[in-house]
């Protein structure tokens, strides 16, 4: 067995993980605009499909990157029970008016508020949004995975 030092330079000889997301939109594009417009995601890859729609694109914010593409399946969004769905997306952003303003201009593109900026009792302050084909956002200013007291 190896330790867990020795397995993250075989497995991943940078010593780095990530995650990212992809999402199937019915129309990606119109949802790449929103996206970029809204929260400030910047595409930088994107590839047509024959129909017109995405067959692949990625979005990045920060050091964040997802993919979004054309929804050719119909696929089912999880229906909202309160205030979430039970998954979504999380944006970290700088701070109180960053999440202020990303609200502003969600609200005025389509989306359909679920939390209005607010903080709360774990210091993020934060707002969720769903976008205009139901996908959860939520933009807030707590980062997790840090040590308490950041």
């Amino acid at each position: 067995m190896t330790n867990k030092s020795e397995h993250d330079k075989t497995v991943h000889p940078q010593a780095t993980a990530g995650l990212s997301a992809y999402l199937g939109y019915r129309d990606a594009p119109a949802a790449i605009d929103w996206l970029g417009s809204v929260a400030g995601f910047e595409t930088t890859t994107r590839f047509p499909d024959a129909s017109g729609g995405v067959a692949h694109s990625e979005l990045r914010i920060g050091e964040t990157a997802i993919v979004v593409f054309s929804d050719r399946s119909g696929y089912q969004r999880a229906p909202r029970k309160g205030d979430t769905c039970g998954l979504g997306l999380y944006v970290i952003l700088a701070d109180q008016a960053a999440v202020e303003n990303v609200y502003g201009r969600a609200m005025a593109a389509g989306a359909t508020a679920v939390w209005e900026p607010e903080g709360n009792e774990w210091g993020n302050f934060r707002c969720r949004v769903e976008d205009p084909e139901g996908f959860e956002w939520t933009f807030g200013t707590y980062r997790p995975g840090l040590p308490q007291g950041w």
